[in-house]
């Protein structure tokens, strides 16, 4: 056990029998002679606690006269060796040594610095503080001030202090007083009051700012998180984001570091060291669930693919194990999941990125679209202006204005004037949305082959207007019905799903609450991580499942995926990933997702049409068109929070020509 009654969960506990003498012995024996046998010592130090590692320290002293880690520093080499050290370090020392390089020589390690002070509990920060001055001689909040400038020195200095509430007691009036202390100094502000948020988030508690946190995001329509990135800069705004990531949960905010520490080319193995070395006794088995949560892959894996040799063993050891082979899902990441819900579940105004033009004249613009297109070459420009800053209504408006003045179709004319993305953009746009969206079914099941993957975006998030309107669209363009296509082409499981959805026939009332109590029975059941058994066949549970998902509606929803995360300790969402397969389980996760963040799903399948090699403009296309009048300002939000760059960046970054010009339009901005 932890200390006040917490469940340890750290992967690194007190060795059974441990003999500090013998110890220190085995490890003498393996560096002893010509080379060292470095297997022996990365076993033995990586399965003792670090209590236990100091005690044979000190033992080593005793019996050789010499010092353990100069020694091993003398033997080892690389980053192997630097874990091997750190891990022999004691906690408040091993941090010191951290920052005392961030801050030594030429530059300074902000990240490092944030990293640490912005994590720490206020006894760990006390016992950093002495460390230090035992270790080196010095104060370090003379040596931070010394080393760092303006709000991001003043932030540090006041995190040095460990001086944060500790009370659980939480006054409801003063959540909304700081909640709206924060709103007024940012958002309402005329420039930002940096002060107010030093004050309010280096010294509440964490229960109080939690409850902060949420109440800010009802009164500013935002989280927290957006309002730092938007009103403060550089390493301050850095260190602030990862207060609040602690603050919400330390166990994600470290997920999230190693996962950036290791991902695309290279690793920052100083940040994975430290981060391995310094969690292993505390919360590495909470952050290897947040992990594998987030990021669909074990942090075990991870490690092993991105590292190697003994240092890769060693760091192995530190993990203490591989969540993909167990396929669990545990109390932190519940925590998380959970807390997702019940933010989701604030109303935040959905806006889109594109408004009715103001100064509307159709036939002024039937006018500059017939000029941009009439002659020798196009003036791609002149129509990108028009079209992507006028509404869909205002577009329909432009087609006619077209047609009574010149005797021509307008999308005729765009179609033979454009090519390549641009054109399917463009033409895209001049579509009504129900249209757009019966065009873009209408390919996924035509010819060889289906694009399911179109289906379930389209299916899985469209609301019962919205369907209706889609499936009127289908029968006048193609004169047949879209759930006879839709029927013709899928099959099983997952043809039920894509008919039950096209029926528009989703709730559309609040939560019941002993309702979801019992769907979410049904769910688990149906996921088999109920304990009780049912009477139900195994047909008639995944009946009522498909019913549950398909025709609840969202807030109902919400409730049941937070029952289920109380029933079973589970997300459905990651459940369903580990119990389903193929379109199936990708159609229901589709739902779940939108259910629980609709601009948030669309956020990632935006970043990955564009991340790595090649770009899926289809997908892109499709989406800026579709959510352009929307949600897309939403979406821009949350692809910050999820992806740390802004939509408009990717975009600039990932297209090209006319057809990026077009695209930045509808985008609407830098975030």
């Amino acid at each position: 056990m932890a200390p006040h009654g917490k469940v340890y969960r750290g992967s690194v506990k007190d060795f059974q029998g441990f003999d500090a003498n013998q110890d220190a012995e085995a490890l003498y024996n393996a560096m002893k002679g010509f080379g060292s046998d470095k297997e022996a010592i990365l076993d033995l130090i990586t399965s003792r606690s670090n209590k236990q590692r100091v005690e044979i320290c000190q033992a080593y002293k005793s019996l050789y006269g010499k010092d353990l880690i100069a020694d091993l520093k003398y033997e080892l080499t690389g980053k192997f060796e630097r874990l091997i050290v750190s891990l022999m370090r004691p906690p408040a020392y091993g941090d010191a040594k951290e920052i005392k390089d961030a801050i030594s020589g030429v530059g300074t390690d902000e990240k490092c610095l944030i990293e640490i002070l912005a994590s720490r509990t206020n006894r760990e920060i006390h016992d950093l503080v002495a460390a230090y001055k035992d270790a080196y001689g010095k104060d370090l909040e003379a040596d931070i001030v010394g080393d760092t400038s303006g709000h991001f020195k003043k932030m540090l200095v006041v995190l040095l202090q460990g001086a944060r509430e500790e009370d659980d007691v939480v006054s409801e009036d003063l959540v909304e007083q700081d909640a709206k202390d924060l709103l007024e100094a940012g958002e309402l502000k005329w420039g930002t009051d940096e002060a107010q948020f030093i004050y309010i988030l280096g010294r509440r508690s964490r229960q109080h700012l939690r409850l902060v946190f949420d109440e800010y995001l009802k009164i500013a329509g935002k989280p927290i998180e957006r309002s730092i990135r938007g009103e403060l800069s550089g390493d301050f705004e850095k260190l602030m984001l990862a207060v609040v990531k602690c603050i919400r949960s330390t166990a994600e905010y470290f997920a999230e570091r190693l996962y950036k520490a290791m991902k695309g080319l290279g690793t920052r193995d100083n940040t994975l060291i430290r981060i391995m070395v310094s969690r292993s006794e505390i919360d590495m088995l909470d952050i290897r669930e947040v992990f594998r949560t987030k990021y669909d892959k074990s942090l075990y894996n991870m490690i092993k693919e991105d590292t190697s040799g003994e240092y890769k063993k060693a760091l192995l050891k530190l993990c203490g194990g591989d969540d993909d082979a167990a396929g669990e899902f545990f109390p932190e990441a519940a925590q998380v999941a959970y807390r997702m819900w019940e933010l989701s579940a604030v109303k935040v105004e959905l806006r889109g990125t594109v408004q009715p033009a103001g100064d509307f004249n159709d036939d002024g613009d039937a006018q500059v679209l017939r000029k941009a297109m009439k002659g020798l070459g196009t003036d791609e420009g002149a129509i990108i202006e028009v079209v992507t800053k006028r509404s869909n209504a205002q577009r329909q408006q432009i087609l006619k204005a077209y047609k009574a003045h010149y005797g021509r179709d307008l999308m005729a004319d765009l179609k033979s004037e454009l090519s390549g993305s641009l054109a399917k953009l463009i033409l895209g746009l001049m579509l009504t949305p129900a249209q757009y969206d019966a065009k873009q079914l209408r390919k996924a099941v035509e010819g060889a082959g289906t694009d399911e993957s179109v289906l379930i975006e389209i299916m899985a998030t469209r609301n019962n207007q919205e369907i209706t309107a889609i499936n009127q669209a289908y029968q006048e363009a193609y004169h047949k019905s879209l759930e006879d296509d839709l029927s013709s082409d899928t099959s099983g499981h997952f043809k039920r799903i894509l008919v039950s959805l096209a029926l528009g026939n989703r709730d559309e009332g609040p939560e019941n609450l002993t309702q979801a109590h019992e769907d979410a029975k049904v769910v688990a059941e149906t996921l088999k991580l109920a304990d009780v058994s049912s009477n139900d066949s195994s047909d008639s549970l995944e009946t009522r499942f498909l019913s549950i998902l398909c025709t609840r509606s969202y807030p109902h929803l919400r409730r049941v995926f937070q029952e289920f995360i109380k029933m079973t300790n589970h997300d459905v969402e990651h459940a369903i990933k580990k119990r389903m397969s193929g379109d199936v389980r990708d159609a229901f996760v589709a739902i779940v997702r939108s259910v629980k963040n609709k601009p948030a799903f669309f956020a990632d399948k935006l970043y990955k049409s564009m991340k790595g090699a090649g770009t899926d403009e289809r997908t892109l296309t499709r989406i800026m068109i579709s959510r352009s009048e929307i949600d897309l300002f939403n979406i821009r939000g949350e692809f910050v929070d999820l992806f740390d760059k802004s939509l408009h960046h990717m975009i600039e970054k990932d297209t090209s020509g006319d057809y990026r010009k077009a695209l930045l339009a509808l985008c609407g901005g830098e975030d």
